[in-house]
């Protein structure tokens, strides 16, 4: 390293310096801040160096040749370099191109959001009259948190006992920033319906179900996205509260509640968002009671990963968590885990949540499904919308769900008031499944005979084999009918599968009913079971024994030629479900018939078809590669003779990050109307997420299955495509043709929701590899380039073979066996060998299949332009802000009276040394470091409008070369501050509910003492020294490795990269310490204000 050359005297000409922030007499300017010398040159568009005038000889050199000259050459290298410096709004035409295609494509991602493949909004509105009690005795004899959080009780005004608690308890959780009166929609129509309903149905009081005590939680809208320390404090105060909760119940003069009952031990949990997170996270927590917890029910929740990874504690608390149920289901012995009576229920929002990617509610690598499951909403019965982040939570249709289901699983009898697990997971897939799922289409729920069938010829008829059952009305007979389809016997030559559609209610109720029953020949006695007679009066009849179907029968959505959406919204009418049933005939052997039993009375608009098809005919596998579909698509031809429901599997249909367009076309029935317009089920299984498209012609299909930087299932499963279930009136007897193709302007859209983080990390590998092109130019040169000038350069190598290489990686990483564990964070800190690799998507792009290659160059190319656009929105402020210092009288203008060295002074270093100090132990105690940087970012802005004034009223190569430096140095801070905002939002919000107790986390002054002191060095004046020999070499390698940990580990450890840029600034500061003369006497003349204050700028001769 070469020490700076120390200040001259007033007076006295400066030897010309890049570290001497000063305009030497012996230089000359042409107005424009380019020094006029013997000579000059011109940097070409291409970044050669072309000299001309007297020295010239015609020859051009690139700017590479110029840096591998030896060191004496570095001189005119830097004059050549100099004299054909550009302004610094010009860009070159690479530059532009690039920039203008990065632009192009991030507006193309962000129209293709707002625009293609939305779907529509389906949710009815909710009403309720709340009212809450708060629990004053819930104070800090209980909790360390009772001055922050508070504890409340729901109570329905005229249907709740507001003085007393009667059932079971229920704890709601507010996620991010949420509400603790988000609990009203539920816990409202969990109140009607049990007055409703629940207490006159006349057996579910006595099967042990009571009414729900809500409690909720007001966390003052606490942020716990961004800020670990704050979930955990959360879960924290949650475990106390569920300790006081279920203390309540002991308490007579609270309680109403009958003798024999147990006292409750265990409380269900609800909860939003990042509430479902606290949930997971209450259950490893030291204060923890045993058993408290059976049941969590998480709406919206990212359970997956964490939504950002800026602040380092919530990605290991999520570490912890995950890790923890994993081992918990990993356990040889199932009394080992301590989850095994815990069922976790996740339901996800679908395209609409624009908050949290629905892909992170997958519980898959989390539980097994003895425990749970996660559903999308547009497949639950009777909801078959998506929703948004908020309206989950006041969704009329699906809180009643949500609110019926809780009714299923409780039981008073029991100390925990609920079912036992496996009863509840039945309960789950009951209520929120589909019923079509492969894992629930086994045995019939009903295995005893019900009911008696007696029949005669006149009211029976029998189909024969191969025959379809299709009735366009119902009703119109005196006695009622039944129809009869035989079951094949086992050993059929094919698989078959029975299947019936109806619009008609399938209840089993009331005698003027349609009833689908399973009946055998039996020697069951009249008068042993309920009869239904058809043959009233006749002598002669035949009884088979029959069990319902009621339980095995899906609601599907009504299609019909006016209908446009699966839900109905407010002000539209209701119309009743489809019923369907279907069985695979193997389920179903010990039954000889199927009875189709009509018993209307009058004559019905309803229509019902019922039929056997064979394996062959109703299922279709397509085995393409995701290469021929997105080149050829999909077109298949059903034919005229096809079943009533067919499907189709497409098994390369596994990734969310594309977007398709189906198209049906089917000729008009012949001679009369459809019974019913086509109806489409998109569903995968994994996780369970089914969309129902009603009179489908042209569907948009978007998937939640792969999704980038998502860990691998708990239990390795064969890998299934998308699956598409088309009814169809068979009636019609026309052919049926469908064309699936990929919409890739409709896949730019899905990049947003899985890539948005991106943005905190894939810039600073453009801005760190521009500034270290700019420190080698300078170190070579003594000439530091603009950040448009090296950004021009870098696009010539530097940024192309990194980008390169990335790609690469991601194909190894998606090919080699293994490469994606060895460069996992975490197994680069253990060596504990790990049997599933659950980090192994948390790399690059998020994804181990190569066919997504080139989403990292459309990433860099994303963020290239919008590096261009920060670049020169930094350039706009900058510029402004020296014009309002200018207007203000602070700087006189150019060409006035001349600037006398006092003008531009900073402040003392005796005064810099104080605030940095204090600045430092606010740090240690008080304020997180964020605050700090937020505080530094402002001072380095203030430094580059200092330095752009000084620029532009002293041009010099020494002013010139200090301001493309500070300016440089701005960007890369305003890279990283949105990883440190949020930390910083936190905090404020912790002040704005006078939470005075000193933040908990994020006093660490080594995070932010290097920051505050680079901006204190840039404050004074002081230009970075040149670095001579291998040590110029430290700089180039902190910022390419930099570069590279963005561009491998930012997404999914951001937080990171505050750090990472720390350490070079910490180098920086060590640069600059270099080009400083230290003794005591100096460090005593701080002290004594009479320091030499850095830099100098002299008058214009």
């Amino acid at each position: 390293m070469k020490p700076r050359p120390p200040a001259t005297a007033a007076g006295t000409a400066a030897t010309p310096s890049p570290n001497n922030l000063n305009l030497s007499k012996h230089d000359t300017t042409d107005g424009k801040g380019v020094r006029v010398s013997g000579s000059s040159s011109t940097v070409e568009s291409n970044g050669s160096v072309k000299a001309s005038g007297k020295q010239s000889n015609g020859s051009t050199e690139t700017l590479p040749a110029l840096l591998d000259r030896p060191s004496s050459s570095h001189n005119k290298a830097a004059k050549a370099i100099h004299n054909g410096r550009r302004s610094s709004w010009s860009i070159s035409l690479l530059s532009l191109a690039m920039a203008s295609l990065g632009i192009s494509l991030l507006l193309a991602i962000v129209n293709s959001l707002v625009t293609r493949q939305f779907d529509p909004k389906g949710c009815r509105m909710s009403y309720m009259r709340p009212s809450y009690i708060p629990f004053p005795d819930f104070d800090t004899e209980h909790t360390r948190f009772a001055t922050k959080y508070s504890l409340y009780l729901y109570r329905e005004q005229g249907v709740d006992d507001p003085d007393k608690l009667r059932g079971t308890p229920v704890l709601f959780i507010p996620g991010n920033a949420g509400s603790y009166k988000q609990v009203r929609p539920i816990a409202a129509e969990a109140a009607n319906y049990f007055k409703q309903y629940v207490v006159t149905d006349g057996f579910s009081i006595g099967a042990g179900v009571r009414n729900l005590d809500f409690f909720t939680v007001d966390f003052n809208e606490d942020i716990t996205a961004f800020h670990g320390q704050t979930l955990w404090d959360q879960a924290e105060y949650l475990n106390e509260a569920v300790r006081y909760i279920l203390a309540l119940y002991s308490d007579p003069q609270r309680v109403v509640r009958d003798a024999h009952q147990p006292e409750p031990s265990s409380i269900i949990i609800l909860g939003h968002s990042m509430g479902g997170i606290v949930a997971r996270t209450m259950l490893v927590q030291p204060n923890y009671q045993t058993d408290s917890i059976n049941t969590i029910i998480t709406m919206s929740a990212p359970h997956a990963r964490a939504p950002v990874s800026f602040d380092g504690q919530i990605v290991q608390i999520y570490d912890q968590i995950n890790g923890f149920w994993r081992d918990a289901f990993t356990q040889k012995s199932i009394g080992q885990n301590p989850l095994k009576d815990v069922t976790l229920l996740s339901i996800a929002g679908g395209n609409l949540d624009t908050i949290v990617p629905s892909d992170y509610a997958s519980v898959d690598s989390l539980v097994p499904e003895t425990h749970g499951f996660t559903v999308f909403t547009t497949g639950i019965p009777t909801v078959w919308t998506s929703m948004d982040h908020q309206a989950i939570l006041w969704c009329d249709q699906f809180r009643k769900v949500v609110a019926h289901s809780l009714f299923d699983i409780v039981d008073v009898r029991r100390g925990s008031q609920t079912k036992p697990r496996e009863e509840r997971m039945n309960v789950f897939r009951k209520r929120f499944l589909t019923g079509l799922e492969s894992s629930n289409m086994t045995t019939p729920q009903t295995r005893d005979p019900t009911t008696l069938l007696r029949f005669n010829d006149d009211s029976t008829e029998v189909l024969s084999p191969g025959h379809r059952l299709v009735l366009s009305e119902l009703g119109g007979h005196t006695k009622g009918k039944a129809h009869l389809i035989p079951v094949p016997p086992q050993g059929s030559p094919q698989s078959k599968r029975f299947t019936l559609l109806t619009d008609q209610w399938l209840n089993g109720g009331t005698a003027d009913d349609l009833d689908v029953l399973l009946c055998r020949v039996s020697d069951y006695m009249p008068g042993s079971l309920p009869m239904i007679d058809l043959a009233k009066g006749t002598a002669r009849a035949t009884t088979l024994a029959c069990r319902p179907t009621t339980g095995d029968v899906s609601l599907l959505p009504p299609s019909t030629s006016a209908s446009r959406h699966p839900f109905t919204r407010d002000g539209e009418a209701k119309k009743d479900p489809f019923s369907y049933v279907q069985y695979d005939i193997e389920n179903i052997l010990d039954d000889q018939f199927i009875a189709v039993v009509d018993r209307k009375s009058s004559t019905a608009s309803k229509f019902l078809i019922a039929e056997l098809s064979d394996y062959s005919d109703f299922y279709q596998k397509h085995d393409i590669n995701l290469m021929q579909l997105l080149q050829q698509g999909i077109m298949a031809v059903l034919p005229a003779n096809r079943p009533m429901v067919t499907e189709v599997e497409i098994s390369s249909m596994t990734s969310s990050l594309l977007a398709y367009r189906l198209h049906l076309k089917q000729d008009a029935c012949r001679g009369k109307p459809a019974l019913f317009a086509p109806l489409v089920r998109q569903y995968i299984e994994h996780p369970y997420e089914s969309r129902f498209f009603v009179n489908a012609q042209d569907v948009d299909v978007s998937l939640h299955g792969v999704a980038p930087y998502l860990p691998p299932s708990l239990k390795p499963r064969e890998a299934k495509g998308v699956t598409f279930q088309f009814w169809t009136d068979p009636s019609c007897e026309t052919s049926l043709q469908i064309t699936l193709a990929v919409d890739p302007f409709a896949s730019l859209g899905k990049l947003y929701m899985r890539y948005r983080t991106v943005f905190a990390a894939f810039p600073l590998l453009i801005v760190t590899l521009v500034l270290r092109k700019q420190f080698r130019v300078y170190d070579l040169t003594g000439t530091f380039v603009s950040f448009a000038e090296s950004l021009d350069l870098s696009l010539r190598r530097s940024i192309p073979l990194l980008v390169l290489s990335m790609t690469m990686l991601s194909l190894s990483v998606g090919t080699a066996v293994g490469a994606g564990r060895f460069l996992s964070l975490k197994d680069l800190l253990s060596r504990t060998p790990v049997p599933i690799d659950f980090q192994k998507n948390d790399l690059l792009i998020g994804t181990s299949d190569p066919f997504y290659w080139f989403l990292v160059p459309l990433i860099g190319i994303v963020c290239l332009g919008v590096c261009v656009i920060l670049h020169y929105a930094a350039l706009g402020l900058t510029h402004t802000l020296a014009g309002i210092w200018y207007l203000v009288g602070l700087v006189p203008a150019f060409g006035s009276t001349p600037v006398t060295q006092s003008s531009y002074t900073p402040t003392t270093p005796r005064r810099r040394m104080i605030t940095t100090i204090t600045l430092l132990l606010l740090v240690s105690f008080l304020i997180p470091y964020q605050f700090a940087y937020l505080v530094a970012c402002l001072v380095q802005l203030c430094a580059v409008v200092r330095a752009l004034r000084t620029t532009r009223h002293c041009p010099s190569t020494a002013n010139t070369n200090y301001y493309n430096y500070a300016h440089s140095v701005l960007l890369l801070m305003l890279w990283v501050l949105p990883i440190n905002l949020p930390i910083l939002a936190v905090w404020i919000r912790n002040l704005a509910v006078h939470w005075l107790t000193p933040f908990s986390s994020h006093h660490n002054i080594l995070s932010i003492a290097p920051f505050i002191l680079l901006v204190e060095n840039l404050t004074s004046g002081k230009m970075v020294p040149q670095l001579k020999g291998g040590l110029r070499h430290v700089t180039s390698i902190l910022l390419f490795a930099t570069a590279v940990a963005a561009a491998i580990y930012g997404v999914s450890h951001a937080y990171m990269l505050h750090h990472l840029v720390n350490i070079i600034a910490l180098w920086l500061v060590i640069v600059h310490a270099t080009g400083d003369s230290w003794s005591l006497t100096g460090v005593g003349a701080m002290f004594d204000g009479t320091a030499s204050e850095g830099r100098q700028v002299k008058k214009t001769p």
